[in-house]
């Protein structure tokens, strides 16, 4: 039987989410606790992979075993075996050919601003602190221009090894809480570092420090134009969104009530 497990994790303590020689990574913990619980994992699959410092709250993984376990059992022993910043949050059955990455119709993040001149003493690890004051309309605008299928040569870093850097932007949405400024963006799929590109633009076009429009920096698909990457320690991976046959609850774009902010 193929089994998919949902998991969310805090991205400080680890150089990523996949696997490095030497190093603390998200997917070396979660294979090393299903080695201690006997299943050796050989054929997991993944939804995504995230950069150092970059969160999960609804990343998704499959694997085929023969065990039998409730799913109770399977994510106490998983747990019991996890360091606190990596939880399993659910685990079910999923037909044969299920595949976490390719089976995704969509992919949701979510990039945290605290638009403070107060330090963020309590979300630090959370949010890229920005105490400026930001224009919100202009964020809101320029966002837009970026939805629908375009290059976006100009929003990968350039270490991207896509061989096409054409994607299809689903929406972005903008919402205020207080201090706490969230863009909430959907793809069918990303370019590396494109969601903090994206977001180190708009920053950037509010504070005047990006001088071009969003359909020139689209048309140009030139990296040097477009804003800074910002940090990665605000970048949420949401989750993916499957077809509804597939039982795997689609990700909440509600980071707000999440974090009980």
């Amino acid at each position: 039987m193929r089994l998919a497990c949902t998991v969310e994790y805090e991205g400080t303590p680890y150089h990523g989410f996949q696997n490095q020689i030497d190093l603390p990574t998200v997917q070396g913990h979660i294979e090393q606790a299903f080695r201690k619980i006997s299943v050796e994992p050989h054929s997991f699959n993944y939804s995504g992979r995230t950069d150092a410092g970059v969160h999960a709250l609804s990343q998704v993984f499959d694997f085929e075993t023969s065990i039998q376990r409730s799913k109770d059992e399977w994510i106490r022993g998983l747990n019991s075996n996890l360091p606190k910043t990596i939880a399993i949050k659910n685990i079910q059955e999923v037909a044969d050919d299920f595949h976490s990455r390719f089976s995704a119709l969509e992919r949701y993040y979510s990039y945290v601003i605290y638009n403070s001149k107060n330090k963020p003493t309590f979300f630090d690890n959370f949010v890229y602190w920005d105490n400026t004051t930001l224009e919100i309309d202009k964020i809101h605008q320029a966002s837009q221009e970026l939805v629908g299928k375009h290059d976006f040569s100009s929003f990968r870093s350039s270490s991207c090894g896509s061989k096409n850097p054409v994607k299809e932007v689903k929406a972005i949405a903008l919402i205020e809480n207080g201090p706490f400024l969230i863009l909430n963006i959907s793809a069918t799929a990303f370019l590396h570092n494109m969601v903090r590109i994206i977001a180190g633009t708009l920053v950037g076009m509010s504070k005047g420090e990006v001088d071009i429009t969003i359909p020139e920096l689209l048309a140009a698909k030139d990296r040097n134009l477009a804003g800074k990457t910002l940090t990665a320690k605000g970048l949420f991976f949401l989750g993916p969104r499957y077809h509804s046959e597939v039982a795997i609850k689609s990700p909440s774009q509600d980071i707000i009530s999440r974090f009980n902010i």
